[in-house]
């Protein structure tokens, strides 16, 4: 589907609608709560970033250990020394997050979970801009931080969204999943990179009260999917975990 006709044909009914969306939608704190820090005393030795959005800052929730990054670090054994990052701010753009990595010192990392796209969806811009800023970002932070796997969260299905009405919902939800197949078919050409997707259903008992951001269910699934894959990376390649752990 073409959405840039898509977009002109609903111009009046999308810019109508997206105003009531920011003057009705509640607007949540982030959850409180570290933003760095240490678990565990393991000989398997873990440098987990997590980066983004105001659903990685844990909007919708009260406290960063029922968000994604405190559902990660819950999910680690103590087998594991876990060093732990959170990055995000609420309103990040992939734009955004790009110039305040430049603005950051250098840094290491084995992991990075990312979560944007929601606001560059919301801010129209577009699939083939976003790819390519996708792309900068990962480049930027394999050279600044050092990071070997990357797990890039999909944006989420906006057209399931409950606080958005129809037709607007409709057509975020378009862009938003032009822009998952766009990147997934870049990111299987790349390889310490994966995308992490989910079939589940965005009603409202797994949203938080906003209808916009994930509620604690869904950080809890959200979250084990993560681990899950770092765990396996872990598994897969124990050796570089270790020596670069030991060199930090």
């Amino acid at each position: 589907m073409n959405l840039y006709f898509l977009k002109l044909l609903l111009a009046p009914v999308l810019i109508y609608q997206g105003k009531q969306v920011k003057r009705q939608t509640p607007r949540l704190p982030e959850a409180r709560g570290l933003r760095k820090g240490t678990q565990g005393t393991g000989q398997k030795q873990v440098r987990l970033l997590i980066l983004g959005d105001s659903a990685a800052a844990g909007v919708g929730v009260p406290h960063q250990n029922q968000a994604i990054t405190g559902q990660i670090l819950a999910c680690f054994g103590p087998e594991y020394t876990v060093d732990w990052e959170l990055m995000a701010k609420t309103g990040s753009t992939t734009a955004g997050t790009i110039g305040y990595i430049k603005s950051h010192p250098p840094s290491a990392f084995d992991v990075a979970v990312t979560s944007l796209g929601v606001n560059d969806v919301k801010a129209g811009v577009t699939t083939k801009k976003w790819v390519a800023q996708q792309k900068e970002l990962i480049t930027l932070m394999r050279e600044k931080f050092k990071i070997h796997h990357f797990i890039i969260s999909a944006v989420p299905p906006m057209a399931l969204f409950p606080a958005l009405p129809w037709p607007l919902n409709r057509y975020l939800g378009l862009c938003a999943a032009q822009m998952n197949q766009a990147v997934m078919k870049w990111l299987k050409t790349q390889a310490d990179c994966e995308f992490m997707e989910f079939n589940l259903p965005m009603d409202s008992s797994l949203m938080a009260d906003d209808g916009f951001h994930p509620g604690p269910a869904l950080h809890t699934i959200w979250g084990q999917e993560a681990f899950h894959r770092i765990a396996r990376q872990w598994q897969d390649h124990p050796s570089a975990h270790t020596q670069q752990g030991k060199q930090s």
